[in-house]
């Protein structure tokens, strides 16, 4: 059984910084992995995934909207992904959750919430102006 725990969340003010983490644990492939975000009244999106195996390179892979203020990284030691979120701007405000699935994914399936079979409960993220 897989689960997936996430920390990090808080409140902030525009231009700060947050670092959510996802604590991935159980005995199935879960090399690939991402996170999602869902704001009050609208669907879920892609923030960025990462594709990652001890022993090989990671694949990234980031939503053009971020304009490069979120880093997405993974421990294989502690099976721990990480999104570093700079420059935070109200419109970030959501509920963040991490996920995962086995194998590797093309870009465009990386980024799609139907991809991906585990889960964690979310983390709230709330950026104030």
């Amino acid at each position: 059984r897989v689960q997936l725990v996430e920390s990090g969340g808080g409140s902030v003010q525009a231009g700060e910084s947050l670092q959510l983490s996802c604590a991935i644990s159980g005995d199935s492939d879960t090399s690939a992995m991402a996170w999602f975000r869902q704001a009050p009244g609208k669907e879920r999106e892609a923030v960025a995934a990462i594709y990652s195996r001890a022993g090989t390179i990671a694949r990234t892979y980031y939503r053009d909207f971020l304009e490069g203020r979120f880093t997405i990284s993974h421990n294989p030691g502690k099976n721990t992904m990480t999104l570093q979120m700079n420059s935070l701007k109200p419109e970030d405000t959501a509920m963040y959750y991490c996920a995962a699935d086995r194998g590797l994914k093309t870009p465009w399936r990386a980024l799609r919430p139907d991809e991906y079979n585990y889960w964690g409960q979310g983390t709230q993220v709330t950026v104030s102006s």
